[in-house]
């Protein structure tokens, strides 16, 4: 094992003193890890976490430099860098996680959902589609009533996610217009959702504000705990070990700060690995950080639902989800350019890429967001010093590119080599020469 000072020695560190945002969830475990266990101290950083109140204001801080990086939705870089919002280029060489997420109902919507849900023993048969909730959005639109739901960001996995449930199951879940202002994104909506912030979807909910929502840990399961809600389906049975948060720096720190960005990145894999490693074992130890108040500050049964390989659906419908939480299998933090692909055409579908784009577009655009070369540099540091093995790692001839992913809820197979044939396939959606 290499000691410290070595690791200084090798990586001249531009920048030792650190602050990193993040949000209230399960998923920005691996900061509070590499925190935790020593990672970031073993390559010579002094780190302070903060917990930011919402993803806009994290966002801006990283922006304005008073945040070195933080804990982000995987497309935050992207939307900044097109210029969705707010515009700056922001990169990532660190994915930090998959799946993670679930969409939850109501108890008066799921009572009216689950007549139409199959059953076998007296148990709803998973995966739930939105085939089921269609009837109900149906009857409120009869009634007058609009059909509200929650998600977390504009440019959130939940957001595309949900979306993508939803129209699944033939409910028009609306269409931004950027170009005439119109960044509701509820035109031609079926069902009308909006930003609620994570840590208050639950209250929200009890309110009656919306009426489902999709989140991230732990703010389901706490649903189910409260005995408000019911969440019908994970992330995992929408789209099988999603990708979901990122590391994002700005271009100008990355610049700025080559070598304590490598440095970032290797204590950051070293926690991902522990996460995960001997099936899980350390989980346990990771929910007990969480649940402290300055990190996630939930309890530790409602963290320990779904990060020890469970998930509660109903209340006592507690269904065994090994990969509910991955952060190191499957190369989970290697930053992939088809899933920065994924999330641009999600954007596209939706509208916020107002025009279309060719396919090289998608290409180059997610390239100068994710940074897969800085993630092997930090990689083969690990390999040399012996803290990892090659094995843990994508091969050097690594593309960048994932095979075709065919497990999605609608069965539409993805290849992020070909962007505009994928968003032909959807029978919701904007297509190549749609424009609103």
């Amino acid at each position: 094992m290499m000691t410290a000072p070595v690791h200084a020695e090798e990586l001249e560190l531009e920048k030792e003193d650190l602050k990193f945002g993040f949000i209230k969830l399960t998923d920005m475990a691996p900061l509070a890890i590499a925190y935790e266990k020593g990672y970031f101290e073993d390559e010579g950083l002094y780190v302070t976490l903060e917990a930011q109140a919402n993803w806009k204001i994290l966002l801006d801080r990283v922006i304005t430099g008073e945040l070195d990086g933080a804990h982000m939705l995987a497309g935050q870089p992207l939307g900044a860098t097109i210029g969705f919002g707010t515009q700056a280029h922001i990169i990532t060489a660190f994915s930090m996680d998959l799946n993670g997420n679930g969409i939850t109902m109501s108890n008066a919507v799921w009572e009216e959902m689950k007549k139409h849900v199959p059953h076998k023993d007296g148990k709803p048969v998973h995966p739930i589609k939105a085939d089921y909730l269609k009837p109900v959005v149906e009857k409120y639109k009869a009634e007058g009533k609009p059909f509200k739901m929650g998600m977390v960001f504009p440019v959130s996995t939940h957001n595309y996610e949900l979306r993508y449930w939803l129209a699944a199951g033939g409910i028009h879940p609306g269409y931004y217009n950027p170009t005439k202002g119109d960044t509701s994104g509820t035109l031609q909506a079926d069902a009308l959702l909006s930003v609620t912030p994570p840590p208050q979807m639950p209250a929200t909910l009890e309110a009656g504000t919306i009426y489902g929502y999709c989140v991230g840990e732990p703010w389901n399961q706490q649903a189910v705990f409260k005995g408000i809600g019911v969440p019908v389906i994970t992330d995992y049975e929408i789209w099988k070990d999603n990708p979901e948060k990122v590391f994002g720096v700005s271009k100008k720190w990355a610049d700025a700060n080559p070598n304590t960005h490598l440095a970032v990145v290797k204590a950051m894999i070293r926690a991902a690995k522990w996460l995960d490693e001997e099936n899980n074992k350390n989980r346990k130890e990771a929910v007990k950080i969480l649940s402290q108040p300055n990190y996630v500050g939930a309890d530790y049964e409602v963290i320990a639902n779904s990060m020890t390989g469970t998930f509660e659906y109903e209340k006592g419908d507690k269904r065994s989800l090994p990969d509910f939480n991955v952060f190191f299998r499957y190369y989970a933090t290697y930053p992939y350019y088809s899933d920065a692909v994924w999330y641009l055409t999600q954007m596209r579908r939706w509208g916020q890429i107002p025009e279309h784009k060719p396919d090289s577009w998608y290409m180059e655009t997610a390239k100068k967001v994710y940074r897969p070369d800085i993630y092997m540099q930090a990689a083969k540091l690990l390999v040399k010093e012996g803290k990892m093995s090659a094995a843990d790692f994508p091969a050097d001839d690594e593309d960048g590119f994932r095979a075709p992913q065919s497990e999605f809820i609608d069965n539409i197979t993805f290849d992020g080599t070909k962007p505009n044939e994928y968003l032909s396939k959807f029978p919701i959606g904007l297509k190549e020469s749609d424009k609103l």
